[in-house]
């Protein structure tokens, strides 16, 4: 028997929200699993799952040159804890999902990189808060971070979700 999934109505109401909450409360946190998961895993693999979405998200960006000083750098995002991550590229008009370590790395919680990816909170108070570390190359990490508060793009994680 296969259960109906929910409304996306359901998704905004106050039960949703209230179940959403003890569950945070009361389940372990997922970073460790996602550190096993992430090492297990092989790029191509990655790059078969991060790459389109990164490049449509970013495409308006991409074509009006946004990126173009980032050609041929390697930026790294982690989570802290199990430090599951990503090392992201940009090279021949392209963002792209590579192996090995970034020049910057911008780590944080899994919460404070959903508020940046939703935009619910300005970037700079992340930093400022200290929820979003730069660290090796911050000139490079800010220059992204400045870049992805000046373009407009939208992501949103139930859009996602839901597809």
């Amino acid at each position: 028997m296969a259960l109906p999934l929910p409304s996306i109505a359901s998704l905004n109401s106050p039960l949703f929200a209230q179940t959403l909450s003890v569950v945070r409360e009361y389940l372990p946190s997922p970073v460790p699993m996602l550190g096993t998961i992430d090492r297990n895993i092989p790029v191509p693999l990655k790059q078969l799952a991060a790459e389109a979405p990164l490049n449509r998200i970013f495409a308006q960006a991409i074509d009006d040159g946004e990126f173009d000083d980032f050609e041929g750098r390697r930026i790294r995002l982690e989570v802290n804890g199990g430090q599951p991550g990503i090392t992201i590229g940009f090279w021949a008009g392209r963002l792209r999902v590579i192996d090995g370590p970034g020049e910057a790395t911008i780590r944080g919680s899994l919460t404070a990189f959903k508020k940046l990816a939703e935009r619910n909170l300005d970037p700079d108070q992340l930093f400022f808060q200290r929820k979003l570390v730069i660290e090796g190359d911050t000139e490079l990490g800010l220059a992204l971070k400045n870049l992805l508060d000046s373009v407009e793009w939208r992501f949103h994680l139930r859009y996602l979700l839901m597809r």
